[in-house]
């Protein structure tokens, strides 16, 4: 077993990037939707790139550094899919999953850079 299979958020941001590249590959061959999609491309595969470095960060303000660039990019990610379905590129039933995945994203990275801020106490209670 992966010791990243233990990682949610380096689980759940490669698993994104894959319904992302599902998703555009989908709206360029049926829709002929290029723009939009390949914002999407760009930002839904930007996520896990990111959380990847941050797991061999230099020190502890690089790795959160790193994650405040994968949720800037999972935010990014959030409005193309709103954009495609508010737009009407895409159905409902293709985008609504991705964005409810987006969001545990979103979640998971904003739990994990405001505990990673917080100062250690190191009293031994």
């Amino acid at each position: 077993m992966n010791r990243d299979d233990d990682n949610a958020v380096l689980k759940k941001s490669y698993e994104f990037a894959l319904l992302a590249i599902r998703l555009c590959k989908k709206l360029t061959e049926e829709q002929k939707e290029y723009i939009l999609s390949k914002q999407l491309l760009r930002s839904g595969t930007s996520i896990g790139a990111n959380v990847t470095e941050a797991q061999s960060a230099e020190s502890k303000s690089d790795f959160v550094h790193k994650l405040n660039i994968a949720l800037k990019e999972a935010r990014e990610s959030k409005y193309w899919l709103r954009l495609l379905l508010d737009g009407m590129y895409a159905q409902s039933g293709d985008i609504e999953p991705l964005l409810a995945e987006i969001e545990e994203i979103i979640s998971l990275l904003v739990a994990i850079i405001t505990s990673s801020k917080r100062p250690k106490n190191n009293s031994a209670f």
